[in-house]
Parts: C-alpha cells; structure tokens; sequence
C-alpha cells in the first residue's frame, strides 16, 4: 500500500525483478519497483517500492520510498517513507513523514523536517559574513 490507496501493477512504469542485479544511477519521475539488487544511485521525484527479495546498497533521494526488502544506504524522502515487514534498512533517514510497520527493522539516524522547513531556517540563520557586516 502507498499511502491510502493500493497500487496495482498499472502504477508502476519500470521494474528490476528478483534474481537481476543493476548497478549504477537511476533516475525517474513516477513510480519503480526493484525486487532485484541495485547498487549506486537513486534520484526521483516519484514513488521507489523496494520489494522483500531485494538488497540495495545505494543513495536515495526520492518523493516516497516503501521498502520492504534490505536497503544499505541514505534516504531521503520528501514527502514520506514507509518501512514495512521483513524490511531491514541500515543509515541515515531524512523525511517529514515515517512509517515502521512492526517487524521492520531501522537502524541508523532520523531527521523528521521537511526540506521546505529546512530552507526556510537556513533563509533566518544568520551567516557568519553577515554577523561580520552587522557588527560593522
């Protein structure tokens, strides 16, 4: 499930199966199933679903990210990130919204601000060059 509504095989627009392996970049704009293996890079503004067969070692900067398979790596997910049962994901996590399901496995950090949040602090915080202006 993604979010409120299930996902049917139309939604998703490209798949790595079980048993392949890929290694490199992938990039997208909807939504990718890997229920392979995967080492390298994950860039998208879509939905990543890694399936419970799947080992990914990689960096994930992605809209939604529902794992259920084992992922080494960074993740960041804009707007949410869903670990689910038998999933074991290993690193540091950045998302406003997180889902463990009981029987997921999390270890690593958490950071629970939206990117947006963080631009807008970054915007208020004064800088060191303007510290040293203001203070003449």
């Amino acid at each position: 499930m993604i979010g409120r509504r299930e996902s049917g095989a139309s939604d998703i627009k490209a798949f790595l199966g079980k048993g392949s392996e890929f290694e490199g970049k992938l990039t997208f704009n909807e939504t990718v199933r890997i229920d392979g293996n995967f080492k390298g890079q994950v860039i998208s503004t879509g939905t990543l679903i890694v399936g419970d067969t799947s080992v990914i070692n990689a960096e994930i900067e992605v809209g939604t990210a529902v794992i259920s398979g084992k992922v080494e790596g960074n993740i960041t997910a804009r707007e949410r990130l869903e670990l689910h049962p038998p999933a074991k994901v290993s690193g540091a996590i950045k998302t406003p919204k997180l889902i463990i399901i009981e029987g997921a496995i999390f270890d690593g950090s958490c950071q629970m601000s939206s990117i947006e949040e963080e631009k807008k602090e970054e915007t208020k915080r004064p800088t060191l060059l303007s510290r040293v202006e203001a203070a003449g």
